[in-house]
């Protein structure tokens, strides 16, 4: 079988036949999961509609890549910062010979040959693109356009597929098939944007007297308390004076999905007026599969200049990069005029992964996620490990941790009835993915300054996973949080033994950023998540004129030590499912973790002024 004659008989209109499976191979269920709520059969796509299939073959030794992830992240052992290379994670990451064996057996039973397969470079994953009919055939199973009821989001998806039972062991899985998550503009975790009227530009350009800030003793501009800009971070999170250099051994990225792209225009007015040393600079853009670039500034994305304008203008003039990853799910169900079902967001995955550590960002921020119970488990585990690849390398990965408080996003805050997605339709809290991977650092949100509190308008997400289980790095901290809670909170409305997040908060409402060319207010996690990042990059960079290592996987430095660095986040809750939610507290809380950065406080915990075991 060659691709390009699928799409010839696609641009005919006829239908190719395909061979059937191997006789001798019994299909067996793989996974099967209940119709998703809110999600109704719509119809059935072209039989030529083009889907790329990914197979995820099981990783044997990733305990051991988890074990070195661990030991070059803790800052007390020998090892820290000793990050393995692309080509030891890849090693790490390898399927063994008879799961590739047994898959390459399978495949040439459809003709497949190995010009047709796209391999990961650990050969952990296979992707074909084919028309759905030939995977309908290869999985046994019946493909559908679903429709989401209250969006009218279209996914070309099944319930349930199989394989030969022999080969049940050397998949973990197949996608896209069962996951119903939506990576839309409004699921990027944007709570909301405000256009600046002249009225409140004057409200919030009045100068006021400087307030000191109740939980770091730091002098703060009053103003910051109605309007977020580089200034107001720098001075809440006591990062003023420090001045950092251009190094190309340290970098920081921003990614994006659904079409958005960092406006340059943009991203110059807001440099003119919030750091002008920046003016003459510009960033590194890359494309992942066709990612946009038209920088037409009428369609610049707010997700995308909030997220440049903050993390690089925080943190130049470090090296900056944003990729702008092509493609969504949602299906365009005219026949005629198909669109990639697959998944962007492993895309950028696939993308990242097969580049040389030198091209990858030390830092690198997303805003974007999803209800955790709308991602298939075992995807979820897969796409996890994803991330623990890039730790192990020496990448700092950090997402937002949603802006729907303990609910989730498809309904009103004030009235969210929160149900699970097993058929069993029992109230629960909705953990959000990835946020819920406990190889990321998730950021929550806080607004104000004197004191800075959560933002607890059902904002700054928070809970426990229900598919990852709490790792040792935060047990005591959580156990610290979940002994202090009055017996009976929530009982059975969430996960206990789960990973908790977020790990760490960050302001998240009234950022002041310009988008088409006007300044507009913007709030929502995805500005807690760029910022965390700049600091962090901030860190690298003092780290690298010491001699050090990046910072890489923050999490066991954060738990173990680098709190120490942080503002303990003490007042506010995330309401939702009807809830009040979560309380923040002391220590760490599900609203805003450890707390809000102290630059300097952490900078002499990542820099010691003695080489020691932080080398």
């Amino acid at each position: 079988m060659r691709i390009h004659l699928t799409l010839v008989s696609f641009l005919l209109g006829t239908s190719l036949s395909f061979a059937a499976p191997p006789k001798e191979c019994a299909y067996k269920v793989k996974e099967e999961i209940y119709p998703p709520r809110g999600w109704v059969k719509h119809s059935r796509p072209h039989p030529d509609h083009p889907i790329s299939l990914r197979i995820g073959l099981p990783q044997h030794n990733f305990p051991l890549l988890e074990q070195h992830l661990y030991e070059v992240s803790d800052p007390e052992h020998p090892r820290y910062g000793e990050y393995l290379s692309k080509e030891e994670v890849e090693a790490l990451a390898a399927p063994r010979p008879e799961s590739l064996n047994a898959l390459d057996k399978w495949l040439a039973g459809f003709d497949f040959k190995e010009e047709d397969l796209v391999r990961s470079p650990a050969k952990d994953w296979i992707t074909i693109t084919i028309p759905i009919s030939l995977a309908e055939k290869m999985l046994d199973t019946t493909y559908h356009v679903w429709e989401h009821t209250d969006s009218g989001d279209q996914l070309v998806r099944t319930t349930r597929y199989s394989l030969p039972g022999d080969l049940h062991g050397h998949v973990d899985v197949i996608q896209p098939t069962t996951m119903f998550g939506r990576y839309r503009r409004d699921r990027a975790t944007i709570f909301r944007v405000e256009e600046i009227t002249d009225e409140l530009e004057k409200v919030m350009t009045k100068v006021l007297p400087p307030v000191v800030n109740a939980v770091s003793g730091i002098t703060v501009d009053q103003s910051c308390n109605s309007t977020i800009t580089i200034s107001c971070l720098q001075q809440l999170y006591n990062a003023v004076g420090y001045v950092a250099s251009a190094n190309p051994e340290n970098s920081i990225g921003a990614t994006g999905y659904l079409e958005e792209f960092a406006n340059l225009q943009d991203l110059r007015t807001f440099y003119a007026e919030q750091r002008p040393d920046a003016l003459n600079s510009t960033f590194k853009f890359v494309s992942v599969k066709g990612g946009l670039n038209t920088q037409n500034l009428s369609q610049a994305g707010g997700e995308a200049n909030l997220d440049t304008q903050f993390a690089f203008g925080l943190s130049h003039p470090i090296p900056p990069t944003f990729f702008s990853t092509a493609g969504r799910p949602p299906f365009d169900a005219d026949a005629r005029t198909p669109t990639d079902t697959n998944e962007p967001y492993t895309d950028w995955l696939d993308f990242i992964l097969s580049q040389p550590d030198k091209d990858i960002p030390r830092t690198i921020s997303t805003s974007y996620g999803d209800d955790e119970q709308t991602v298939p488990k075992d995807f979820a585990t897969r796409a996890c490990a994803e991330f623990a690849k890039l730790g192990a390398r020496g990448v700092t990965v950090i997402f937002s941790s949603g802006d729907f408080g303990v609910g989730d996003g498809d309904s009103n805050p004030s009235t969210q009835q929160c149900f699970t997605n097993d058929g069993k339709n029992v109230t629960k809290f909705v953990p959000a993915f990835p946020a819920s991977c406990p190889f990321v650092t998730a950021v929550g949100g806080t607004t104000n300054i004197n004191p800075e509190m959560a933002v607890s308008r059902f904002f700054s997400g928070g809970g426990f996973s229900n598919f990852f289980s709490r790792p040792q790095y935060q047990e005591k901290a959580v156990a610290k949080y979940l002994a202090a809670l009055p017996k009976g909170t929530f009982n059975n409305l969430f996960n206990p033994q789960g990973r908790a997040y977020p790990d760490v908060a960050a302001q998240a409402d009234r950022f002041r950023i310009f988008l088409k060319g006007r300044p507009v207010s913007i709030g929502g996690t995805s500005a807690a998540a760029p910022t965390f990042a700049g600091i962090v990059a901030l860190l690298n960079d003092a780290r690298f004129k010491a001699g050090h290592k990046s910072l890489g996987f923050l999490n066991p430095m954060l738990y173990s030590k680098g709190f120490e660095g942080l503002n303990d986040i003490t007042i506010g809750h995330n309401s939702g499912c009807g809830t009040t939610g979560f309380n923040a507290t002391e220590g760490w809380d599900p609203v805003t973790g450890l707390g809000t950065p102290n630059f300097f406080k952490l900078k002499d915990i990542v820099v010691p002024a003695k080489r020691s075991v932080y080398h």
